[in-house]
């Protein structure tokens, strides 16, 4: 996700990392149900290559705070994945959606000279320097998500694709209304934040996957990834439109608010795209009841994916079923469509918003 507070895609390249961990991949900041109904149990680590334990490593984790069900997830894939390794001690830090707290909090990681450090920085560009100071102290620095703008300041990034969601959304919606025959359809789109790169990232995906079906964005809105403003925006949106054709929902924590002014509206003529991947919409999708027929990933179980990484780098090897010696230096997860006929695979890895 560009230098964002970005957030939210699935398998890399359809393989798994390393040590087991299947990579998948919204984010923003709203109370999660449930931390800990967000990922699935840690299991132990297979014993085999790069699982094997090896040199004790200490790996330092910093996020923003888990007020929202993505959020919430991040931190438990990351507690998750580094109890599958008896080589590993995790020492996280208070998250904090405060910027200074969070530069304080990572000085006290590099203080205690942790091998490698994890961090999701509330924000890339504000959080650069300190990141900078901990590869400057010899500390390798896994930048999830929300990327910095130096590459100096971080030795392996992995995270979404946000541009890849918006294309996703945008081809699912694209392709069913082509096969129903709609022409010149009514597609509204509600954004997080408008003013994010990764909300822009999306939108343009979205747009550029429409194009190539000869469809448009009628009219876009942003819902500040909560609940409440997805409510009030929906039914604004709703009441302006009194026929629409299809619903592309950025998030599905925001997306609650969106369908409980659906359902009050009583409005059923369209299909409803969500994004990120959360267990309430993939048991949604499942239930087939209702406007919502999809979602896009954005899976935080990259977190797990990133301390997996960090266990390697700092352990000096690299990925088992690459050629290459070392760890690379950028990953990228795509998105994955999640429908009816495939919603059960990736429930577990879903989050509860």
């Amino acid at each position: 996700m560009t230098n964002n507070p970005g957030r939210r895609g699935f398998i890399l390249g359809g393989a798994v990392i390393g040590a087991g961990a299947l990579v998948t991949a919204c984010t923003s900041n709203e109370p999660a149900q449930s931390a800990a109904t967000t990922a699935p149990a840690a299991a132990a680590a297979p014993a085999g290559g790069n699982d094997q334990p090896g040199t004790p490593v200490t790996i330092g984790f910093s996020a923003p705070a888990a007020d929202h069900g993505w959020i919430a997830a991040i931190a438990k894939n990351a507690q998750d994945a580094a109890k599958r390794y008896s080589d590993v001690t995790f020492k996280a830090v208070e998250p904090t959606n405060d910027i200074n707290q969070q530069i304080s909090a990572v000085e006290s990681l590099i203080q205690a000279k942790v091998n490698v450090l994890v961090i999701l920085p509330n924000d890339g560009e504000q959080l650069n320097q300190v990141a900078r100071q901990a590869m400057d102290a010899g500390i390798p620095v896994i930048n999830l998500d929300r990327v910095f703008p130096d590459k100096l300041s971080y030795r392996t990034w992995i995270g979404g694709d946000n541009y890849g969601m918006g294309v996703a959304a945008g081809h699912y919606i694209g392709k069913t209304l082509k096969d129903k025959g709609v022409s010149n359809p009514v597609i509204l789109e509600i954004q997080g934040i408008a003013t994010l790169p990764l909300t822009q990232d999306r939108s343009k995906g979205f747009a550029d996957a429409l194009k190539t079906y000869g469809f448009t964005v009628t009219a876009q809105q942003d819902a500040k990834f909560t609940v409440e403003s997805g409510t009030q925006v929906a039914a604004n949106l709703l009441q302006a439109h009194k026929k629409i054709d299809a619903i592309w929902n950025h998030d599905d924590d925001q997306g609650i608010g969106v369908l409980a002014a659906i359902k009050e509206a009583n409005r059923n003529e369209f299909f409803m795209v969500g994004g990120a991947g959360s267990a309430n919409a993939m048991r949604d999708i499942q239930a087939d009841s209702g406007v919502l027929k999809a979602t896009v990933t954005y899976s935080p179980t990259m977190a797990g994916s990133a301390i997996t990484l960090a266990r390697l780098i700092a352990q000096g090897k690299g990925m088992s079923d690459l050629l290459e010696k070392e760890v690379p230096q950028s990953l990228t997860l795509a998105s994955e469509t999640i429908t009816k006929e495939n919603a059960a695979e990736y429930l577990p890895l879903g989050f509860e918003s």
